[in-house]
């Protein structure tokens, strides 16, 4: 059985009671490895501030930051997680390519569904890139499909929408 315990203010993932291999939440003092790691796994983009992604994401009280760390403390995987009052969200799950292949985004992924379910999430949903294959493949594994939507946005800052559609033309 999966779930979330919280125990003085942090977060702290579990399945069946006990720690999830150190899964916890993210500490505002390891934003900087969390964001090289989405840089290293391909998920940032000039247009978008990852550290102001993961500061927003600490400081409401609807999104977390989840973080597996290895035995010696460093930061392997991330995932972030909000609710929206209508469904809840993941974005930049991201394993360390020395630790991918060994059940780390399943586990995060686990932990994040349990953070939401707590957060009285109905559903979730995420979004990926349309060219990358093998992540569609990966959330099919676990049971995620289609929703045959469009997701369509826009910058509310005009600066970024220029930025963004300078550095990959018109969405």
């Amino acid at each position: 059985m999966s779930g979330v315990s919280r125990n003085d203010g942090a977060v702290v993932a579990t399945v069946g009671g006990a720690d999830t291999n150190g899964i916890g939440q993210l500490r505002r003092s390891e934003i900087a490895a969390a964001v090289a790691l989405w840089d290293a796994c391909g998920l940032t983009r000039p247009w978008n501030d990852p550290i102001q992604d993961a500061e927003r994401a600490l400081a409401g009280p609807t999104s977390t930051i989840l973080v597996a760390r290895s035995e010696a403390g460093a930061v392997v995987a991330t995932v972030m997680v909000g609710v929206d009052g209508h469904r809840g969200w993941v974005y930049y799950l991201a394993v360390s390519p020395d630790f991918q292949r060994q059940g780390w985004g399943r586990k995060l992924m686990n932990a994040a569904e349990a953070w939401l379910r707590e957060q009285g999430a109905p559903k979730v949903q995420l979004m990926v890139r349309s060219s990358n294959a093998a992540v569609v493949g990966f959330y099919a594994a676990l049971g995620y499909s289609d929703q045959e939507t469009v997701v369509l946005g826009r910058f509310l800052d005009p600066e970024r929408e220029r930025m963004k559609q300078e550095l990959s033309g018109p969405s």
